[in-house]
């Protein structure tokens, strides 16, 4: 494995965000580092018909108040979580049980973490996705691999404290139910403790544990957050057997990527997802590997349907949303075959990732207890848990093939409006029937789209 320079352009950083301090604020102000090319917001506003102001509308009617919820900005060619915390307002979680009470919508006040969930959880999620019978019945003896950067020293602890509050199984060290290593698979020599990626930690446990309660958890810490240390604890998930890997990071693509394809996602029978990004339009990096299953992100909420749900395009500003689109490197798979991306198309599928209709997480290390997160940080766990809920890949196949197998069918929930950005052929960045880049071939209706039969 070769040695990195930590400011090598090779070595490409998460996504950080920073909101709005206040509704009034114009806009979501993004900070990253090695962030794909999107349009600016003037560009997307002109090209939407979107003002300033109207964004500060949108902001306001959606009654949440992003901040950073990832520490302080890192040095430049490293990364930071990509979760957003819902910090003011109300969620669409609290919004659902005041109208089934028939009572006013409670708030959280901005910047403190609440005393109880105030974002969906796994109940909510099973529903969503027709999930339910399979999370009872199924994921035993599955292993889903969490890859994140550095050490969340609580994350034990706090896995413990969301699982107990909805009445899940137990799923300690001591059970051999949940291990955390470090990118060489010493349970003993982890890397150094990190709160900006603690919440990042939180938010991937707790939704493999809201999607896939009878899984084992496997939570890999890599040394840093380069790609590869990040790529090296891929590598040793997959060889302490874990046949489902999550990555809930990303950044801009480089000449470099199929070089990383080879090294580091390049393992047939094991479902590999990876987060599309939350910069809104544009492709991002490992999403755009040929071997991993992108995973976009969408706005979930009640309605009235027999499903009980509805979904958008996550979308919240010109530079805050779901990511997609062509990769300007990686191939085209041969099971993808949309044709105005002559190379590899993110994404392939999707899952909640709005923060106003976000997930709860329970974290000690970065917040100090309750939180709503969003991001497709939430989305890669989930359908990395679904991979799981369906069984174990065969031994030689690439699972990112499998929705496509199943595209059109009521095994997917198509997601049909909604758009991330501004883009010159339409089914880039805008939702419709079909496979569209922000949310691929749509959401998980139960679990047959995600299995090897």
């Amino acid at each position: 494995m070769r040695t990195t320079n930590p400011n090598s352009p090779h070595i490409r950083g998460r996504w950080a965000r920073i909101g709005s301090a206040a509704f009034g604020a114009a806009a979501l102000v993004v900070a990253g580092l090695g962030t794909a090319a999107h349009a600016s917001a003037d560009t997307a506003a002109t090209s939407h018909k979107v003002s300033a102001k109207a964004i500060a509308a949108q902001v306001a009617k959606a009654h949440v108040q992003y901040t950073r919820a990832c520490g302080a900005t890192p040095k430049k060619g490293y990364a930071a979580c990509n979760a957003l915390r819902v910090t003011g307002g109300t969620t669409a979680f609290m919004e659902k049980q005041a109208a089934l009470k028939g009572i006013a919508p409670k708030t959280i006040k901005p910047n403190a973490s609440s005393a109880s969930p105030t974002g969906f959880g796994p109940s909510d999620i099973q529903s969503a996705y027709g999930l339910a019978s399979a999370a009872s019945s199924n994921g035993s003896g599955e292993t889903v691999a969490i890859v994140d950067a550095y050490d969340d020293p609580n994350a034990e602890a706090d896995l413990a404290t969301y699982r107990s509050q909805y009445g899940l199984p137990a799923c300690t060290s001591d059970s051999g139910c949940f291990s955390k290593v470090g990118q060489d698979g010493s349970s003993s020599n982890l890397p150094t403790a990190d709160s900006g990626w603690a919440g990042e930690e939180s938010l991937d446990l707790d939704m493999v544990s809201a999607t896939c309660p009878n899984c084992n958890i496997l939570l890999v810490e890599a040394n840093s957050a380069s790609d590869d240390d990040l790529g090296a604890a891929v590598n040793e998930a997959v060889a302490l057997g874990a046949k489902f890997v999550s990555n809930s990071y990303g950044g801009a693509e480089s000449a470099s990527d199929t070089t990383y394809d080879s090294e580091y996602y390049n393992h047939p029978g094991v479902a590999i997802t990876a987060s599309a990004g939350d910069s809104a339009y544009g492709a991002e990096y490992p999403a755009a590997s040929q071997y991993v299953t992108a995973v976009g992100g969408t706005a979930l909420k009640t309605d009235s349907s027999s499903r009980g749900w509805t979904e958008s395009v996550w979308h919240t500003s010109s530079t805050e949303g779901t990511g997609s689109g062509c990769s300007a490197n990686d191939p085209k798979p041969s099971w993808q075959t949309d044709s105005g991306c002559s190379n590899r198309m993110i994404a392939d599928v999707s899952a909640v990732a709005d923060p106003a209709t976000g997930v709860s997480v329970y974290d000690t290390y970065q917040a100090s207890g309750w939180n709503t997160y969003g991001g497709t940080s939430a989305s890669s766990p989930i359908i990395a848990s679904v991979y799981a809920l369906a069984g174990t890949p065969g031994s030689g196949d690439y699972p990112a093939q499998y929705p496509y197998a199943k595209a059109g069918t009521s095994a997917l929930n198509d997601v049909t409006s909604g758009s991330n950005g501004s883009c010159s052929t339409s089914y880039f960045c805008t939702a419709g029937p079909g496979y569209d880049g922000p949310t691929g071939w749509g959401t998980p209706q139960g679990t047959s789209a995600f299995s090897a039969s």
